[in-house]
């Protein structure tokens, strides 16, 4: 990346936030760290006039209502941050011949298959969340054509998410209940912001799907997360639908990585191996 070129981050309190921001403060670009009580991505002239007064050259849409249940509680709300926010942060994009990356997710997907989702399978989104996460997408594409939109599936990093979320069940002796019939890629923070950053600088314009590489169900991954934290607790399977963590996640929404793997781009490791150096403190 040429030095002195601006990076505004919004949504930079999140986890893949906070990491990129790690990544690139000692390097030769100027950050605009931005979150929800800064910038109010779903106001468009509030985007429009911080965009116009910091003229970034890359703007990194990190924010987004990731709460399934809060989604399906307040439809309006989920569309207003997670379509309109895109949709503003696009504009202003275009308007300022910046490049637009917009992080995105594997709920596009209805999970009702058993193949690994690649970039080119349509989305047919069953939730809330998952549906204006996609009109995101499509106001990203519609609005500025200089664009990558990377889609990831249950990053896990510091703050709150579901490998937290199970230490702190375990910290509190609680027995672990996890999905058995939801499986997908877990990605971690770190290794994902590393991604954005390269394909940002250096990827041509596209959809890109950025996980770790295997899959798991729940059940799977919540018994490595407490084999890693040395607890003896039990892990219980059970329906997702008991799964009071991840009900209303898809079934199935393992994301093949294929614009990396035919772009001749290095995939992320393997989720164990991401995961263990979360959980040892080597890759945080």
């Amino acid at each position: 990346m040429n030095s002195m070129q601006k990076v505004w981050i919004c949504g930079a309190n999140g986890r893949v936030g906070r990491k990129m921001t790690e990544l690139l403060k000692h390097s030769q670009v100027e950050l605009l760290l931005t979150d929800v009580d800064d910038v109010d991505i779903t106001n468009p002239e509030a985007v429009t006039d911080f965009a116009h007064m910091n003229r970034p050259h890359y703007i990194v849409n990190c924010a987004g209502l990731t709460d399934v249940s809060a989604c399906e509680e307040s439809k309006e709300n989920a569309f207003k941050v997670n379509a309109l926010g895109a949709r503003n942060l696009s504009v202003a994009a275009r308007m300022g011949k910046a490049r637009m990356i917009q992080m995105s997710t594997d709920d596009v997907f209805d999970g009702s298959g058993n193949v690994p989702y690649t970039e080119f399978d349509t989305p047919n989104p069953q939730t809330i969340y998952g549906k204006s996460k996609l009109a995101g997408e499509n106001f990203v594409r519609e609005f500025c054509s200089r664009h990558i939109i990377i889609r990831s599936s249950w990053i896990f990093g510091d703050g709150s998410g579901y490998v937290s979320r199970i230490l702190k069940q375990l910290e509190e002796g609680k027995t672990i209940y996890a999905a058995e019939d939801q499986t997908a890629v877990p990605t971690g923070a770190s290794e994902l912001a590393a991604k954005v950053i390269g394909l940002m600088e250096s990827a041509p314009d596209g959809i890109y799907h950025v996980t770790g590489q295997g899959s798991c169900t729940r059940y799977e991954f919540a018994k490595e997360i407490v084999r890693l934290s040395g607890y003896q607790t039990e892990v219980v399977p059970v329906p997702a639908r008991e799964d009071k963590l991840t009900a209303m996640r898809p079934s199935y929404s393992v994301l093949e990585n294929l614009m990396l793997k035919i772009s001749d781009i290095q995939l992320l490791p393997d989720w164990r191996v991401m995961l263990e150096r979360y959980m040892t403190g080597s890759g945080k």
